[in-house]
């Protein structure tokens, strides 16, 4: 028994069934066929199941800081060492803390340096920080409704951008030549001031975040408005959300929610 999946562009699935074993192939085009010999009702729930997963939504877990604390932090796992020439960074948050107070979104720290930190500054500004001085962008305030960020820079030409719902700032000119060096932790929720430790809960960060991957290369543009649209992409090779290993520490919860 032959019966074809056509789903998105440059992606379509062939099953071939005999004695009930499927053997899946991929080819191009876009559309839906199935062959006139007739399927039976488990392999009917088989394409069911395929074309859903293929074309439709995703569950990702999310993580919720509920309050402001100095001890509450999720530690990322990296799939590889921080040894960076140039970086992909995105994230979906929503954070409803206001006025003048800074807001930690990623921190990676080794023993003596924070190698990449991003913020909400005080003013609302994003910036992110590699061994010293930031660089800043004027932007939308985040808020209660969850954000699509994203921040690329590349050491050959300093080329530092942020995204922010797949619209692009203007392009800066930062650190070009810097490496960011590997063997230290990333974390979520707090800024580390020592490695591991002197969190300050007025820098900590409340709110959602989820859906956080990382690469060690400048994504193309239009590879950040998929992901923004919740289009399959390339996985993380630093972060890959979906099978990342996350250390929790104090009051943090995780959820489960459809993307």
């Amino acid at each position: 028994m032959h019966f074809y999946i056509f789903t998105q562009p440059f992606l379509h699935i062939k099953i071939i069934m005999h004695e009930n074993v499927l053997n899946i192939s991929t080819i191009s085009n876009f559309s839906f066929r199935v062959c006139t010999e007739k399927m039976r009702l488990s392999a009917i729930l088989v394409v069911v199941a395929i074309s859903v997963a293929l074309s439709g939504s995703v569950t990702i877990k999310t993580l919720v800081f509920p309050s402001e604390t100095s001890d509450s932090y999720v530690e990322m796992v990296p799939l590889k060492p921080l040894q960076l020439k140039a970086f992909t960074l995105c994230m979906r948050l929503a954070t409803e803390l206001k006025g003048e107070r800074e807001v930690i979104l990623f921190a990676y720290r080794t023993g003596d340096y924070d190698e990449l930190n991003v913020w909400r500054e005080l003013d609302g500004r994003l910036s992110f920080y590699l061994s010293g001085d930031g660089v800043f962008f004027q932007v939308p305030e985040l808020g209660a409704l969850k954000t699509h960020l994203c921040v690329t820079w590349d050491s050959s030409s300093g080329a530092a951008t942020v995204f922010m719902d797949g619209r692009k700032s203007l392009t800066k000119i930062y650190k070009k030549g810097h490496t960011i060096r590997a063997g230290g932790k990333v974390l979520l929720g707090q800024d580390p001031d020592s490695y591991m430790g002197d969190y300050d809960a007025k820098q900590s960060f409340v709110g959602e975040v989820c859906d956080v991957n990382m690469w060690d290369s400048v994504l193309p543009d239009r590879t950040i408005k998929d992901l923004v649209s919740g289009k399959r992409v390339q996985r993380g090779n630093v972060f890959d959300w979906e099978t990342i290993q996350l250390k929790i520490s104090g009051t943090v919860e995780v959820i489960h929610r459809e993307l």
